[in-house]
Protein backbone atom coordinates (compact mmCIF):
# COMPACT_ATOMS: atom_id res chain seq x y z
CA UNK A 1 0.00 0.00 0.00
CA UNK A 2 1.22 3.67 -0.85
CA UNK A 3 3.32 5.62 1.61
CA UNK A 4 3.86 8.45 -0.72
CA UNK A 5 2.22 11.67 0.03
CA UNK A 6 -1.45 12.00 -1.83
CA UNK A 7 -0.35 14.90 -4.00
CA UNK A 8 2.57 13.19 -5.34
CA UNK A 9 0.16 10.52 -6.86
CA UNK A 10 0.19 10.60 -10.46
CA UNK A 11 -3.35 10.68 -10.26
CA UNK A 12 -3.69 14.32 -8.01
CA UNK A 13 -1.40 15.65 -10.56
CA UNK A 14 -3.50 14.60 -13.39
CA UNK A 15 -7.02 16.25 -11.44
CA UNK A 16 -5.04 19.36 -10.86
CA UNK A 17 -4.51 19.87 -14.49
CA UNK A 18 -8.23 18.76 -15.19
CA UNK A 19 -9.42 21.31 -12.72
CA UNK A 20 -7.75 24.21 -14.29
CA UNK A 21 -9.71 23.35 -17.75
CA UNK A 22 -13.05 23.13 -16.56
CA UNK A 23 -13.64 24.97 -12.94
CA UNK A 24 -14.98 27.56 -14.75
CA UNK A 25 -17.65 25.20 -16.26
CA UNK A 26 -20.88 26.14 -15.53
CA UNK A 27 -23.30 23.55 -14.69
CA UNK A 28 -26.07 24.95 -16.69
CA UNK A 29 -23.75 24.26 -19.67
CA UNK A 30 -23.36 20.88 -18.19
CA UNK A 31 -26.90 19.65 -18.03
CA UNK A 32 -27.55 21.65 -21.86
CA UNK A 33 -24.57 19.58 -23.51
CA UNK A 34 -26.25 16.13 -22.01
CA UNK A 35 -29.61 15.39 -21.62
CA UNK A 36 -28.59 11.96 -19.55
CA UNK A 37 -26.81 13.78 -17.41
CA UNK A 38 -29.01 13.09 -14.50
CA UNK A 39 -29.48 9.39 -15.08
CA UNK A 40 -25.50 9.22 -15.94
CA UNK A 41 -24.68 10.44 -12.67
CA UNK A 42 -26.89 8.62 -10.04
CA UNK A 43 -26.84 5.58 -8.36
CA UNK A 44 -28.85 3.50 -5.95
CA UNK A 45 -28.23 1.44 -3.27
CA UNK A 46 -30.09 -0.18 -0.11
CA UNK A 47 -33.38 2.17 -0.75
CA UNK A 48 -31.46 5.36 -1.40
CA UNK A 49 -31.21 7.08 -4.56
CA UNK A 50 -28.42 9.30 -4.98
CA UNK A 51 -28.28 12.30 -7.84
CA UNK A 52 -25.34 13.60 -7.58
CA UNK A 53 -25.48 15.32 -11.03
CA UNK A 54 -25.27 18.82 -9.84
CA UNK A 55 -21.47 18.91 -8.96
CA UNK A 56 -18.96 20.42 -11.22
CA UNK A 57 -17.66 17.06 -12.63
CA UNK A 58 -17.49 15.54 -15.88
CA UNK A 59 -17.18 11.96 -17.07
CA UNK A 60 -13.49 12.28 -16.91
CA UNK A 61 -13.40 14.21 -13.28
CA UNK A 62 -15.07 10.77 -12.16
CA UNK A 63 -12.59 8.66 -14.03
CA UNK A 64 -9.67 10.63 -12.63
CA UNK A 65 -11.08 10.43 -9.30
CA UNK A 66 -11.57 6.52 -9.15
CA UNK A 67 -7.79 6.51 -10.06
CA UNK A 68 -6.80 8.41 -7.38
CA UNK A 69 -8.80 5.96 -5.12
CA UNK A 70 -7.15 3.06 -6.55
CA UNK A 71 -3.78 4.59 -6.31
CA UNK A 72 -4.30 5.82 -2.66
CA UNK A 73 -5.00 1.73 -2.01
CA UNK A 74 -8.75 2.65 -1.19
CA UNK A 75 -9.76 -0.75 -1.87
CA UNK A 76 -6.53 -2.42 0.08
CA UNK A 77 -7.47 -0.13 3.38
CA UNK A 78 -11.21 -1.21 2.71
CA UNK A 79 -10.27 -4.96 3.05
CA UNK A 80 -7.94 -4.22 5.74
CA UNK A 81 -10.50 -2.69 7.69
CA UNK A 82 -13.54 -5.72 6.86
CA UNK A 83 -10.45 -8.30 8.13
CA UNK A 84 -9.57 -6.86 11.92
CA UNK A 85 -6.00 -5.23 10.77
CA UNK A 86 -5.37 -2.74 13.29
CA UNK A 87 -5.09 0.14 10.78
CA UNK A 88 -5.95 2.75 13.55
CA UNK A 89 -1.80 2.31 13.40
CA UNK A 90 -1.54 5.27 16.66
CA UNK A 91 -3.17 3.39 19.17
CA UNK A 92 -2.77 0.15 17.55
CA UNK A 93 -6.59 -0.87 17.09
CA UNK A 94 -8.88 -2.38 14.86
CA UNK A 95 -11.82 -0.40 13.84
CA UNK A 96 -14.13 -3.17 13.26
CA UNK A 97 -17.73 -1.09 13.84
CA UNK A 98 -18.49 -2.84 11.08
CA UNK A 99 -19.23 -6.20 13.34
CA UNK A 100 -21.56 -4.46 15.19
CA UNK A 101 -24.21 -5.08 12.85
CA UNK A 102 -23.23 -8.01 11.53
CA UNK A 103 -25.47 -10.61 11.25
CA UNK A 104 -23.63 -13.18 13.23
CA UNK A 105 -25.00 -15.92 10.84
CA UNK A 106 -20.86 -16.76 10.68
CA UNK A 107 -17.06 -15.86 12.45
CA UNK A 108 -16.54 -12.31 11.67
CA UNK A 109 -14.43 -11.12 10.88
CA UNK A 110 -12.64 -14.45 10.68
CA UNK A 111 -12.71 -17.39 11.86
CA UNK A 112 -9.27 -17.15 14.27
CA UNK A 113 -10.77 -13.49 15.40
CA UNK A 114 -14.70 -14.31 15.78
CA UNK A 115 -16.13 -10.97 17.71
CA UNK A 116 -19.60 -12.09 16.60
CA UNK A 117 -20.11 -13.92 19.92
CA UNK A 118 -19.91 -11.05 22.29
CA UNK A 119 -21.36 -8.78 20.03
CA UNK A 120 -24.62 -10.91 19.72
CA UNK A 121 -24.07 -11.61 23.63
CA UNK A 122 -24.49 -7.75 23.94
CA UNK A 123 -27.69 -7.70 21.79
CA UNK A 124 -29.59 -9.98 23.55
CA UNK A 125 -28.92 -8.11 26.93
CA UNK A 126 -29.63 -4.92 25.25
CA UNK A 127 -33.19 -6.57 24.09
CA UNK A 128 -33.71 -7.74 27.74
CA UNK A 129 -33.25 -4.34 29.17
CA UNK A 130 -35.22 -2.20 26.60
CA UNK A 131 -38.00 -4.61 26.54
CA UNK A 132 -38.21 -5.11 30.31
CA UNK A 133 -38.48 -0.65 30.44
CA UNK A 134 -40.68 -0.71 27.34
CA UNK A 135 -43.15 -3.20 28.95
CA UNK A 136 -43.01 -1.78 32.47
CA UNK A 137 -41.37 -4.59 34.45
CA UNK A 138 -38.60 -2.98 35.12
CA UNK A 139 -38.68 -1.52 38.48
CA UNK A 140 -37.09 1.11 40.80
CA UNK A 141 -35.76 0.64 44.28
CA UNK A 142 -39.58 1.20 45.70
CA UNK A 143 -41.03 -1.27 43.54
CA UNK A 144 -42.63 1.08 41.13
CA UNK A 145 -42.16 0.41 36.99
CA UNK A 146 -39.42 2.76 35.81
CA UNK A 147 -41.21 5.59 33.67
CA UNK A 148 -38.03 8.24 32.48
CA UNK A 149 -34.66 7.32 31.26
CA UNK A 150 -31.71 9.77 31.31
CA UNK A 151 -28.90 9.01 29.50
CA UNK A 152 -25.66 10.72 30.22
CA UNK A 153 -22.97 10.76 28.02
CA UNK A 154 -20.61 13.02 25.95
CA UNK A 155 -18.89 13.28 22.18
CA UNK A 156 -19.63 9.87 20.64
CA UNK A 157 -21.47 8.44 23.15
CA UNK A 158 -24.20 10.80 22.87
CA UNK A 159 -24.83 12.32 19.09
CA UNK A 160 -25.93 9.60 17.67
CA UNK A 161 -27.59 8.29 20.41
CA UNK A 162 -29.57 11.76 20.93
CA UNK A 163 -29.73 11.87 16.76
CA UNK A 164 -30.99 8.59 16.30
CA UNK A 165 -34.33 9.02 18.97
CA UNK A 166 -34.77 12.33 17.60
CA UNK A 167 -35.42 10.48 14.01
CA UNK A 168 -36.87 7.48 15.55
CA UNK A 169 -40.16 9.20 16.90
CA UNK A 170 -38.44 9.37 19.92
CA UNK A 171 -41.54 7.30 21.76
CA UNK A 172 -44.44 5.96 21.70
CA UNK A 173 -47.18 6.48 24.11
CA UNK A 174 -46.75 4.66 27.34
CA UNK A 175 -42.82 4.07 27.02
CA UNK A 176 -40.06 5.67 29.08
CA UNK A 177 -39.33 8.91 28.37
CA UNK A 178 -35.62 9.47 26.88
CA UNK A 179 -33.34 11.99 27.87
CA UNK A 180 -30.11 13.61 27.02
CA UNK A 181 -27.17 15.02 29.81
CA UNK A 182 -23.91 15.96 28.10
CA UNK A 183 -22.57 19.07 29.39
CA UNK A 184 -21.35 19.68 32.39
CA UNK A 185 -22.97 22.58 32.63
CA UNK A 186 -25.34 22.01 35.44
CA UNK A 187 -27.79 23.89 33.73
CA UNK A 188 -28.44 21.08 31.24
CA UNK A 189 -28.38 18.07 34.11
CA UNK A 190 -31.08 20.67 36.36
CA UNK A 191 -33.05 21.17 33.16
CA UNK A 192 -33.11 17.15 32.25
CA UNK A 193 -34.05 16.20 35.46
CA UNK A 194 -36.85 18.74 36.57
CA UNK A 195 -40.20 16.89 36.97
CA UNK A 196 -38.96 13.27 36.92
CA UNK A 197 -39.26 11.23 40.03
CA UNK A 198 -36.25 9.26 42.50
CA UNK A 199 -38.67 5.92 42.25
CA UNK A 200 -39.23 6.04 38.39
CA UNK A 201 -35.66 7.12 36.84
CA UNK A 202 -33.11 5.10 35.58
CA UNK A 203 -29.69 6.53 34.39
CA UNK A 204 -27.46 5.12 31.48
CA UNK A 205 -23.84 6.22 31.57
CA UNK A 206 -22.20 5.96 28.71
CA UNK A 207 -18.78 6.41 28.68
CA UNK A 208 -16.03 4.09 26.74
CA UNK A 209 -13.42 4.48 29.58
CA UNK A 210 -15.71 5.10 33.02
CA UNK A 211 -13.27 8.02 33.42
CA UNK A 212 -14.54 10.97 30.96
CA UNK A 213 -14.63 14.04 33.05
CA UNK A 214 -18.09 16.04 32.01
CA UNK A 215 -19.86 12.49 31.68
CA UNK A 216 -18.58 10.75 35.16
CA UNK A 217 -19.12 14.69 37.25
CA UNK A 218 -22.86 14.69 35.89
CA UNK A 219 -22.84 10.56 37.03
CA UNK A 220 -22.08 11.51 40.18
CA UNK A 221 -24.40 14.85 40.64
CA UNK A 222 -27.37 12.36 38.88
CA UNK A 223 -26.26 9.89 41.84
CA UNK A 224 -26.67 11.91 44.40
CA UNK A 225 -30.10 13.30 43.19
CA UNK A 226 -31.09 9.72 43.28
CA UNK A 227 -29.94 9.29 47.05
CA UNK A 228 -31.49 12.93 48.35
CA UNK A 229 -34.89 11.87 46.38
CA UNK A 230 -34.70 8.27 47.90
CA UNK A 231 -33.21 8.00 50.97
CA UNK A 232 -31.22 5.66 49.99
CA UNK A 233 -28.37 4.55 47.50
CA UNK A 234 -30.04 3.12 44.86
CA UNK A 235 -27.19 3.12 41.96
CA UNK A 236 -27.32 -0.19 41.89
CA UNK A 237 -30.48 -1.36 39.91
CA UNK A 238 -31.16 2.43 38.43
CA UNK A 239 -27.76 2.81 37.20
CA UNK A 240 -26.76 1.07 33.61
CA UNK A 241 -23.03 1.68 32.34
CA UNK A 242 -21.94 1.29 28.85
CA UNK A 243 -18.61 0.60 28.76
CA UNK A 244 -15.18 -1.45 28.25
CA UNK A 245 -13.94 -0.50 32.14
CA UNK A 246 -16.68 -2.87 33.93
CA UNK A 247 -13.71 -2.57 37.25
CA UNK A 248 -14.76 1.40 37.93
CA UNK A 249 -18.76 1.12 36.73
CA UNK A 250 -18.87 -1.32 39.21
CA UNK A 251 -16.48 0.62 42.19
CA UNK A 252 -19.30 3.22 40.90
CA UNK A 253 -22.51 1.10 42.20
CA UNK A 254 -23.78 -0.24 39.14
CA UNK A 255 -24.60 -4.05 39.44
CA UNK A 256 -22.49 -6.60 37.01
CA UNK A 257 -25.84 -7.52 35.41
CA UNK A 258 -26.37 -4.06 34.18
CA UNK A 259 -22.87 -3.30 32.78
CA UNK A 260 -23.25 -3.48 29.03
CA UNK A 261 -19.78 -4.08 27.12
CA UNK A 262 -17.71 -1.84 24.29
CA UNK A 263 -15.12 -2.32 22.99
CA UNK A 264 -11.22 -1.44 22.12
CA UNK A 265 -11.93 -1.42 18.43
CA UNK A 266 -15.24 -0.10 18.66
CA UNK A 267 -14.80 3.66 18.48
CA UNK A 268 -17.16 6.16 20.41
CA UNK A 269 -18.10 8.54 17.08
CA UNK A 270 -18.61 4.61 15.58
CA UNK A 271 -20.89 3.72 18.58
CA UNK A 272 -24.37 3.93 17.14
CA UNK A 273 -24.65 0.34 15.78
CA UNK A 274 -23.55 -0.46 19.54
CA UNK A 275 -24.92 -1.35 22.71
CA UNK A 276 -24.18 2.52 23.19
CA UNK A 277 -27.14 2.98 21.35
CA UNK A 278 -29.64 1.35 24.76
CA UNK A 279 -31.52 4.65 24.33
CA UNK A 280 -32.33 3.62 20.90
CA UNK A 281 -33.70 0.42 21.82
CA UNK A 282 -35.53 1.33 24.75
CA UNK A 283 -37.26 4.73 22.69
CA UNK A 284 -38.08 2.71 19.68
CA UNK A 285 -37.80 -0.70 20.37
CA UNK A 286 -35.39 -3.01 19.82
CA UNK A 287 -36.79 -4.35 16.44
CA UNK A 288 -36.74 -1.09 15.23
CA UNK A 289 -32.92 -1.29 16.28
CA UNK A 290 -32.12 -4.16 14.80
CA UNK A 291 -33.53 -2.46 11.84
CA UNK A 292 -31.39 -0.32 11.99
CA UNK A 293 -28.32 -2.67 12.27
CA UNK A 294 -29.81 -4.22 8.84
CA UNK A 295 -29.75 -1.00 6.92
CA UNK A 296 -26.32 -0.76 8.04
CA UNK A 297 -24.73 -4.33 7.48
CA UNK A 298 -26.78 -3.34 3.78
CA UNK A 299 -24.79 -0.39 3.38
CA UNK A 300 -21.71 -1.99 4.64
CA UNK A 301 -21.96 -5.03 2.32
CA UNK A 302 -22.47 -2.37 -0.93
CA UNK A 303 -19.22 -0.54 0.22
CA UNK A 304 -17.28 -3.75 0.51
CA UNK A 305 -18.67 -5.74 -2.39
CA UNK A 306 -19.17 -2.73 -5.18
CA UNK A 307 -17.00 -1.72 -7.70
CA UNK A 308 -15.90 2.16 -6.99
CA UNK A 309 -17.76 3.35 -10.05
CA UNK A 310 -20.85 2.04 -8.65
CA UNK A 311 -20.55 2.30 -4.74
CA UNK A 312 -22.06 5.16 -3.01
CA UNK A 313 -19.45 6.13 0.05
CA UNK A 314 -16.65 6.16 -2.46
CA UNK A 315 -18.85 8.45 -4.94
CA UNK A 316 -19.17 10.76 -1.96
CA UNK A 317 -16.11 10.32 -0.87
CA UNK A 318 -14.42 11.21 -3.92
CA UNK A 319 -16.90 14.20 -4.54
CA UNK A 320 -15.39 15.64 -0.91
CA UNK A 321 -11.63 15.16 -2.03
CA UNK A 322 -12.39 17.05 -5.30
CA UNK A 323 -13.97 20.21 -3.60
CA UNK A 324 -11.56 20.21 -0.44
CA UNK A 325 -8.24 19.69 -2.38
CA UNK A 326 -8.78 21.04 -6.04
CA UNK A 327 -11.68 23.95 -5.53
CA UNK A 328 -10.70 24.58 -1.85
CA UNK A 329 -13.76 24.51 -0.74
CA UNK A 330 -13.34 25.21 3.14
CA UNK A 331 -16.92 23.63 4.52
CA UNK A 332 -19.59 21.44 3.67
CA UNK A 333 -23.54 22.24 4.34
CA UNK A 334 -25.42 18.97 5.45
CA UNK A 335 -29.48 19.87 4.93
CA UNK A 336 -31.63 17.08 5.91
CA UNK A 337 -35.30 18.29 4.53
CA UNK A 338 -36.58 15.89 7.14
CA UNK A 339 -37.30 17.01 10.24
CA UNK A 340 -36.63 14.02 11.95
CA UNK A 341 -33.17 14.07 11.16
CA UNK A 342 -32.84 17.61 13.06
CA UNK A 343 -29.63 16.28 14.93
CA UNK A 344 -27.72 14.74 11.50
CA UNK A 345 -25.72 17.47 11.12
CA UNK A 346 -24.02 17.65 14.57
CA UNK A 347 -23.69 14.35 14.53
CA UNK A 348 -21.45 14.64 11.22
CA UNK A 349 -19.34 17.36 12.56
CA UNK A 350 -18.08 14.70 15.35
CA UNK A 351 -17.81 11.92 13.10
CA UNK A 352 -15.92 13.76 10.23
CA UNK A 353 -13.98 16.68 12.06
CA UNK A 354 -12.98 14.39 14.77
CA UNK A 355 -12.08 11.66 12.12
CA UNK A 356 -10.35 13.52 9.61
CA UNK A 357 -9.73 17.06 10.99
CA UNK A 358 -5.80 16.50 10.93
CA UNK A 359 -2.49 17.52 9.18
CA UNK A 360 0.12 14.83 10.13
CA UNK A 361 -0.34 11.45 7.46
CA UNK A 362 -0.68 7.91 9.29
CA UNK A 363 3.40 7.47 8.71
CA UNK A 364 3.50 11.06 11.43
CA UNK A 365 4.84 13.03 8.56
CA UNK A 366 3.35 16.00 8.46
CA UNK A 367 0.53 16.76 5.24
CA UNK A 368 1.34 19.17 2.76
CA UNK A 369 -2.23 19.08 1.68
CA UNK A 370 -5.73 20.34 3.36
CA UNK A 371 -8.04 17.37 4.75
CA UNK A 372 -10.96 17.53 6.93
CA UNK A 373 -13.81 20.96 5.87
CA UNK A 374 -15.92 22.41 8.76
CA UNK A 375 -19.27 20.26 8.18
CA UNK A 376 -22.40 22.24 9.31
CA UNK A 377 -25.94 22.62 8.45
CA UNK A 378 -29.42 22.80 10.43
CA UNK A 379 -32.85 21.12 8.91
CA UNK A 380 -33.23 22.34 5.54
CA UNK A 381 -36.38 24.07 5.56
CA UNK A 382 -35.44 26.28 8.82
CA UNK A 383 -32.29 26.96 6.80
CA UNK A 384 -33.80 28.60 4.13
CA UNK A 385 -34.26 31.23 6.69
CA UNK A 386 -31.13 31.63 8.36
CA UNK A 387 -27.98 31.08 6.24
CA UNK A 388 -29.21 30.18 2.81
CA UNK A 389 -28.49 34.01 1.78
CA UNK A 390 -24.84 32.57 2.34
CA UNK A 391 -25.19 29.73 -0.22
CA UNK A 392 -26.79 31.29 -3.01
CA UNK A 393 -25.02 34.74 -3.23
CA UNK A 394 -21.98 34.79 -0.49
CA UNK A 395 -18.40 34.75 -1.83
CA UNK A 396 -17.92 31.29 -0.54
CA UNK A 397 -18.22 27.84 -2.46
CA UNK A 398 -20.20 25.93 -0.59
CA UNK A 399 -20.95 22.18 -1.68
CA UNK A 400 -24.49 20.95 -0.30
CA UNK A 401 -25.97 17.97 1.17
CA UNK A 402 -29.65 17.52 0.80
CA UNK A 403 -31.17 14.74 2.67
CA UNK A 404 -35.01 14.28 1.13
CA UNK A 405 -38.33 11.89 2.32
CA UNK A 406 -40.19 11.16 -0.95
CA UNK A 407 -42.91 10.60 1.97
CA UNK A 408 -42.23 12.52 5.99
CA UNK A 409 -42.87 10.64 8.94
CA UNK A 410 -46.53 11.98 9.50
CA UNK A 411 -48.02 11.75 5.56
CA UNK A 412 -49.53 15.27 5.47
CA UNK A 413 -49.95 15.83 1.80
CA UNK A 414 -50.13 19.56 1.83
CA UNK A 415 -46.84 19.34 4.11
CA UNK A 416 -44.77 16.87 2.50
CA UNK A 417 -45.53 18.73 -0.56
CA UNK A 418 -44.40 22.13 0.50
CA UNK A 419 -40.85 20.20 2.13
CA UNK A 420 -39.86 18.30 -0.58
CA UNK A 421 -40.42 21.24 -3.10
CA UNK A 422 -37.99 23.74 -1.19
CA UNK A 423 -35.95 20.71 -0.97
CA UNK A 424 -35.64 20.45 -4.74
CA UNK A 425 -36.33 23.89 -5.72
CA UNK A 426 -33.18 25.22 -3.26
CA UNK A 427 -30.95 22.43 -5.53
CA UNK A 428 -31.59 23.74 -8.72
CA UNK A 429 -31.59 27.20 -7.72
CA UNK A 430 -28.15 27.04 -6.18
CA UNK A 431 -27.24 24.73 -9.28
CA UNK A 432 -28.79 27.20 -12.19
CA UNK A 433 -29.01 30.66 -10.52
CA UNK A 434 -30.43 33.24 -12.53
CA UNK A 435 -28.55 35.25 -14.55
CA UNK A 436 -28.82 39.50 -15.54
CA UNK A 437 -30.61 39.04 -18.64
CA UNK A 438 -32.98 36.56 -16.95
CA UNK A 439 -33.31 39.07 -13.74
CA UNK A 440 -34.03 41.95 -15.47
CA UNK A 441 -36.71 40.62 -17.59
CA UNK A 442 -38.41 39.59 -14.42
CA UNK A 443 -38.09 42.22 -12.51
CA UNK A 444 -39.68 44.32 -15.72
CA UNK A 445 -42.37 41.80 -15.77
CA UNK A 446 -42.98 43.40 -12.32
CA UNK A 447 -43.56 46.52 -13.33
CA UNK A 448 -40.01 47.78 -12.59
CA UNK A 449 -37.98 49.96 -14.52
CA UNK A 450 -35.36 53.09 -15.23
CA UNK A 451 -33.09 53.95 -12.20
CA UNK A 452 -35.16 51.92 -9.78
CA UNK A 453 -34.65 48.84 -11.61
CA UNK A 454 -30.55 49.29 -12.44
CA UNK A 455 -30.25 49.70 -8.87
CA UNK A 456 -32.36 46.43 -8.16
CA UNK A 457 -30.71 44.20 -10.76
CA UNK A 458 -27.63 43.30 -9.02
CA UNK A 459 -28.90 42.50 -5.98
CA UNK A 460 -31.10 39.57 -7.34
CA UNK A 461 -29.00 38.12 -9.87
CA UNK A 462 -27.87 34.39 -8.56
CA UNK A 463 -24.61 33.44 -10.08
CA UNK A 464 -25.37 29.63 -9.42
CA UNK A 465 -22.81 27.29 -10.01
CA UNK A 466 -23.06 25.67 -6.03
CA UNK A 467 -22.41 22.37 -6.09
CA UNK A 468 -24.82 19.86 -4.24
CA UNK A 469 -25.77 16.08 -3.79
CA UNK A 470 -29.67 14.83 -3.17
CA UNK A 471 -30.25 11.67 -1.24
CA UNK A 472 -33.77 10.63 -1.61
CA UNK A 473 -35.24 8.13 0.07
CA UNK A 474 -39.15 7.14 0.14
CA UNK A 475 -39.57 7.18 4.09
CA UNK A 476 -37.28 7.79 7.06
CA UNK A 477 -36.92 4.25 8.32
CA UNK A 478 -34.83 2.40 10.95
CA UNK A 479 -33.60 0.94 8.27
CA UNK A 480 -33.30 3.63 6.37
CA UNK A 481 -31.61 5.64 8.84
CA UNK A 482 -28.89 2.50 9.71
CA UNK A 483 -28.09 2.89 5.44
CA UNK A 484 -27.16 6.82 6.42
CA UNK A 485 -25.32 6.23 9.20
CA UNK A 486 -22.89 3.73 7.11
CA UNK A 487 -23.09 5.79 4.10
CA UNK A 488 -21.41 8.41 5.57
CA UNK A 489 -18.96 6.57 7.99
CA UNK A 490 -17.56 4.97 4.84
CA UNK A 491 -17.42 8.07 3.02
CA UNK A 492 -15.62 9.54 5.24
CA UNK A 493 -13.27 6.08 5.42
CA UNK A 494 -12.77 6.91 1.77
CA UNK A 495 -11.50 10.47 2.29
CA UNK A 496 -9.09 9.68 4.94
CA UNK A 497 -7.61 7.36 2.84
CA UNK A 498 -7.09 9.54 0.07
CA UNK A 499 -5.73 12.61 2.65
CA UNK A 500 -3.53 9.66 4.15
CA UNK A 501 -4.66 10.36 7.57
CA UNK A 502 -5.86 7.60 10.57
CA UNK A 503 -9.50 8.34 10.76
CA UNK A 504 -9.88 6.46 14.15
CA UNK A 505 -8.07 8.32 16.86
CA UNK A 506 -8.60 11.57 17.82
CA UNK A 507 -5.33 13.22 19.91
CA UNK A 508 -6.31 16.30 19.13
CA UNK A 509 -8.75 16.37 21.77
CA UNK A 510 -6.35 15.60 24.54
CA UNK A 511 -4.64 19.10 25.03
CA UNK A 512 -7.78 21.02 26.01
CA UNK A 513 -8.59 17.99 28.62
CA UNK A 514 -4.94 18.39 30.48
CA UNK A 515 -5.07 22.00 30.71
CA UNK A 516 -8.76 22.35 32.15
CA UNK A 517 -7.39 19.25 34.69
CA UNK A 518 -5.22 21.71 36.50
CA UNK A 519 -7.87 24.96 35.76
CA UNK A 520 -10.35 23.18 38.08
CA UNK A 521 -7.77 22.38 40.49
CA UNK A 522 -6.35 26.12 40.60
CA UNK A 523 -10.01 27.30 40.67
CA UNK A 524 -10.68 24.71 43.58
CA UNK A 525 -8.04 26.59 46.21
CA UNK A 526 -5.03 24.40 44.09
CA UNK A 527 -2.96 27.22 43.82
CA UNK A 528 -1.72 28.93 40.94
CA UNK A 529 -0.39 27.28 37.42
CA UNK A 530 1.73 28.27 34.72
CA UNK A 531 -0.13 30.54 32.35
CA UNK A 532 -0.33 32.44 29.30
CA UNK A 533 -0.88 36.30 30.10
CA UNK A 534 -4.39 36.36 29.03
CA UNK A 535 -5.71 32.93 30.53
CA UNK A 536 -4.12 33.76 34.10
CA UNK A 537 -5.91 37.29 33.60
CA UNK A 538 -9.13 35.74 32.81
CA UNK A 539 -8.90 33.05 35.92
CA UNK A 540 -8.07 36.31 38.31
CA UNK A 541 -11.03 38.03 37.03
CA UNK A 542 -13.12 34.92 37.21
CA UNK A 543 -11.45 34.86 40.88
CA UNK A 544 -12.41 38.19 41.78
CA UNK A 545 -16.48 37.97 40.00
CA UNK A 546 -17.04 35.20 42.65
CA UNK A 547 -15.53 36.83 45.64
CA UNK A 548 -17.98 39.64 45.30
CA UNK A 549 -21.15 37.30 45.89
Amino acid sequence: MTTRAPNHLPAWQALLSHHSRIASLHMRRLFADDAERARRFSLEACDLFLDYSKNRITAQTMELLFELARQADVEAWRERMYAGDAINTSEGRAALHVALRHPGDAPFPHADRDVMPQVLAARRRMREISDALRAGTRLGHSGKPITSVLHIGIGGSHLGMEMAVQALAAREAGRPAVRFVSSVDAANLAGALQGLDAETTLFIVASKTFSTAETMLNAASAAQWLRAGSGRDAIAGQFIAVTANDDAARAFGVAAEDILPVWDWVGGRYSLTSAMALPVAVAAGMDAFEELLAGAHAMDRHFHETPLEQNMPVVLGLLGVWYRNFFAAATRAVLPYDYPLRALPAYLQQLEMESAGKSVARDGDALGIATCPVVWGASGNDAQHSFFQLLHQGSELVPCDFLVAARGAHASPGHDDTLLANALAQAEALMGGREAAETRARLEGQGLGGPALKARLPHCVFAGNQPSSTLLYERLTPRTLGALVALYEHRLFVQSVCWGVNAFDQWGVELGKELAQGIVAELAGGGVGSHDGSTAALLERVRRMRSKS
